[in-house]
C-alpha cells in the first residue's frame, strides 16, 4: 500500500531534497508541497495525505498551529515535525499540538522513510533527544476519565511502540477496532496524539520508560 505524503516547508530547496530522496522509495508518494502552514492545512484538506512532514518555523502560519488544525480537522492524517531546531518549547508544543513524531532535519534518508511508514501505521516516532525533553516537560492530564480494561491494554501496546496492525494481532481484534480504542483513549485523556498518550502511560507506570 502506498503512503501519501505532504511536504510543508518554507524552503523550496528543502522540499526539493525531500521529494528527491523520498521518491526513491516505492512505498511513498509525495502528493503535494506547501510553503507555509496555511497552505499546508488547505492542501491537507484537499489531498487527505496519510502523513504530513511539517517544518515548525514558517511564515503566515507556523507549523505548530498548522499541526493542531490538521490533527483536529483530519484525525486520520498523522503529522511528523521535521525541523532543524531542537528546543524544549518547540518539542513540547509540537507534541501537544498532536504531532506523532519529532525528527531533526539531519535525520538520514533511510531513517526518515522508516519514520514515515511507522507514523502511517500509528507508531510514535521521536528522536532520542526529543524523547528525553518530553519526559521532563509534558504534563499528564490532572484527572483523566477512567479507561476500560481493553483501552488500558491498547494504551500499553501503543506505549511499547506497536502499530495498529500489531496491536490488532496481539489482541485478536480488527485494526478498525484498534483505531476506535485509540480515539477513545485520546478523548478520555484529553490529549491530541498517541505520543502524549504513550507518555501518560510511562508517567503512571503502565509501562517502564526506556533508557
Amino acid at each position: 500500500m502506498t503512503i501519501n505524503v505532504l511536504l510543508v516547508d518554507d524552503h523550496a530547496v528543502v522540499r526539493q531534497g525531500l521529494r528527491m530522496f523520498l521518491s526513491l522509495d516505492p512505498e511513498l508518494e509525495i502528493v503535494g508541497e506547501a510553503g507555509n502552514g496555511e497552505e499546508g492545512v488547505t492542501l491537507a484538506h484537499q489531498l487527505k495525505p496519510d502523513v504530513v512532514l511539517m517544518d515548525l518555523l514558517m511564515p503566515v502560519m507556523d507549523g505548530i498551529t498548522a499541526t493542531a488544525v490538521i490533527r483536529r480537522e483530519l484525525p486520520e492524517t498523522e503529522v511528523i515535525a521535521l525541523t532543524s531546531v531542537l528546543e524544549d518549547r518547540l518539542v513540547v508544543d509540537a507534541i501537544r499540538a498532536g504531532a506523532i513524531g519529532y525528527l531533526l532535519k539531519d535525520t538520514n534518508a533511510d531513517d526518515l522513510c522508516r519514520a514515515i511508514k511507522a507514523a502511517a501505521a500509528g507508531q510514535v516516532q521521536l528522536s532520542p533527544q526529543a524523547a528525553a525533553r518530553l519526559m521532563r516537560e509534558v504534563r499528564i492530564p490532572d484527572s483523566p476519565e477512567a479507561l476500560t480494561g481493553r483501552e488500558t491494554e491498547v494504551l500499553r501496546l501503543v506505549a511499547h511502540g506497536q502499530s495498529n496492525k500489531e496491536i490488532a494481532t496481539t489482541l485478536t481484534i480488527t485494526e478498525k477496532t484498534v483505531k476506535t480504542h485509540v480515539s477513545n483513549i485520546l478523548d478520555k485523556l484529553d490529549v491530541n496524539s498517541r505520543t502524549q498518550a504513550a507518555l501518560y502511560a510511562v508517567r503512571i507506570g503502565l509501562v517502564s520508560a526506556d533508557p
